[in-house]
């Protein structure tokens, strides 16, 4: 319930901190006096859009806060928990503006984005404004209703989700199919692709490999010539090899080391280097050894060499690259060539979410029609108490064209209306006046707050067009709802006024500075003087105040 609003700084309004009461609470003033602004705010707070044109004329910023009492709201409840914004059984909710376009939203204290504003208002108020109906003759909005009345959302939801799914894999299959269709030239192509790239069986990093082993080849004599120099010279010729050499150096010095300990590190090299001298050779005769000079493997290599360089130019990549462009290709021509199989796993996979699907959405439409059905009679009713006494309300369920699937079903939604005996049914946008259309309008919502969990319920002007004996009933209407739930009704019309429980009055106040609208609550007396102000205008007679306290005095 909707327990406190506090005001500063907005429109027309100063500063206001008003405390309101269960059960339904009227409120009225004159033409002008800002009635309204109190359901703005109260939007405002709860994540409507708004600019810097909203600051009172001399302010820097405009500051709304409104006060919940959550003891009968769960669902708000349970979500601020979830969000970790609880504050025991109160919820605070404060938005702020600025000069600069600055907008700033609080829950209990801590900052949070509009979008959490909105979510968490839509739990705690309903609004209806004035121009509310015009929005009932669109079909989304009736279908909204009718699931809202019949409490869908949760297989709303399941519904959504399924048809998601149906929808991606449906998507899939059909770029497969599409693909398969305009791929048949391409399955060939690269099966003869693969097949050649397969035959050639390029190895990862063997061009490299077959380079190094064409250099060694193709200098195979020079590379020969030199280590078997090198060997000579190392150690085997005969006066002047350098393993001897380094023998008669070693030998030299050894003695010197006892004399001058500063010759023993040389003495250790020339030791070192005799040892690497002998190591050197033998390292150079054991790779003789191995050296394969084989004229007919220098052809292979070149050959093979030749073949690769040739087929990289074809496809237009390097050497290095062929087995990945293998590895590429054979993927893609396995996808395209086993597109039967998965169009086959696809088409499966969619035969199961539609079954699942149709039978979620045969259950909708099951609910739907039980739900219209009870909705046609209320609506029918409360229209019936409004002055249209011959009216007829009917919700039709007309089913898509076969195989049509949608996020919200498989039924179109639409309100139709006979206002006169002998008319047939027709669209509500196509037979219904204004006045019609606001007192229809008022019915749904109505019967839709009696089944709402929602616990405040804001009404602006809704009665707009309506006068005499209907505006009682309306009045009644409200004050009913005023039992289970908090109703604030923003009305101009006495019958309504005097039903309310409690009486708020709007007043606005002016001089040469400035403009500012003050709302107080209204006892006995002053609700006898505002009634009558209602029922005679600017001068109130004995006679509108003796209209006023028989008013006042029909109610339960």
């Amino acid at each position: 319930m909707l327990s406190h609003i506090h005001i500063r700084n907005y429109t027309i309004i100063e500063q206001l901190d008003l405390e309101l009461s269960p059960g339904m609470t009227a409120m009225t003033g004159e033409t002008g006096a800002g009635k309204s602004i109190l359901v703005d705010a109260l939007g405002l707070a709860l994540g409507d859009r708004a600019d810097s044109g909203v600051i009172r004329l001399g302010a820097d910023n405009a500051e709304i806060i409104i006060s919940f009492d959550l003891s009968d709201t769960k669902a708000a409840t349970v979500w601020l928990e979830e969000q970790d914004l609880q504050a025991d059984q109160e919820c605070i909710i404060r938005r702020t503006l600025s000069r600069e376009g600055q907008s700033k939203g609080f829950i209990n204290g801590r900052p949070v984005p509009m979008r959490s504003l909105k979510d968490l208002g839509e739990m705690l108020v309903d609004i209806q404004g004035q121009h509310q109906h015009q929005s009932l003759v669109k079909r989304d909005i009736q279908r909204q209703l009718l699931d809202d009345y019949a409490q869908n959302q949760i297989l709303l939801k399941e519904i959504k989700k399924q048809y998601r799914q149906w929808q991606s894999k449906s998507d899939e299959y059909n770029r497969l199919k599409a693909a398969a269709e305009d791929s048949a030239a391409r399955i060939e192509l690269l099966r003869f692709q693969v097949k050649e790239l397969e035959q050639l069986e390029v190895k990862e990093n063997e061009i490299q490999s077959l380079n190094q082993e064409h250099d060694r080849l193709a200098n195979a004599g020079q590379i020969l010539d030199s280590c078997q120099n090198s060997i000579h010279v190392l150690y085997e010729a005969e006066d002047s090899n350098i393993h001897q050499l380094l023998n008669r150096v070693s030998f030299d010095l050894g003695p010197l080391c006892e004399i001058d300990d500063e010759l023993k590190n040389a003495y250790q090299l020339v030791n070192d280097a005799i040892i690497n001298s002998q190591e050197a050779a033998d390292e150079l005769r054991s790779y003789l050894d191995r050296l394969d000079i084989d004229p007919q493997r220098l052809q292979y290599i070149s050959d093979r060499m030749t073949l690769i360089h040739d087929m990289a130019r074809k496809h237009k990549v390097k050497p290095e690259e062929l087995p990945k462009l293998f590895l590429r290709l054979s993927d893609e021509f396995d996808k395209l060539d086993n597109s039967d199989d998965k169009l086959d796993q696809l088409y499966d996979e969619i035969q199961t979410l539609e079954k699942q699907y149709d039978e979620q959405a045969i259950q909708l439409r099951s609910v739907r029609q039980k739900a219209a059905k009870k909705l046609n009679k209320k609506v029918t009713d409360f229209i019936h108490q409004l002055g249209m006494p011959n009216a007829l309300f009917e919700i039709t369920l007309k089913p898509y064209e076969k195989n049509k699937r949608t996020s919200h079903g498989i039924e179109s939604i639409e309100y139709k209306v006979c206002t006169n005996p002998g008319q047939d049914l027709s669209p509500l946008s196509k037979v219904a006046s204004g006045g019609e259309l606001s007192r229809i309008s008022l019915a749904i919502q109505v019967v839709l707050a009696q089944t709402t969990r929602i616990n405040t319920l804001v009404y602006d002007e809704v009665d707009t067009g309506i006068g005499g004996p209907t505006a009682e009933v309306v009045g009644q209407l409200l004050r009913t709802l005023g039992k289970t739930r908090q109703v604030l009704c923003v009305t101009h019309l006495p019958q309504v006024a005097a039903q309310a429980h409690n009486h708020l009055q709007v007043k606005k106040q002016a001089d040469k500075k400035s403009t500012v609208t003050g709302i107080q609550s209204l006892n006995d007396k002053q609700r006898i003087e505002e009634i009558a102000r209602m029922l005679g205008g600017v001068k109130i007679t004995d006679q509108s105040k003796a209209h006023a306290i028989e008013m006042l005095d029909i109610k339960d």
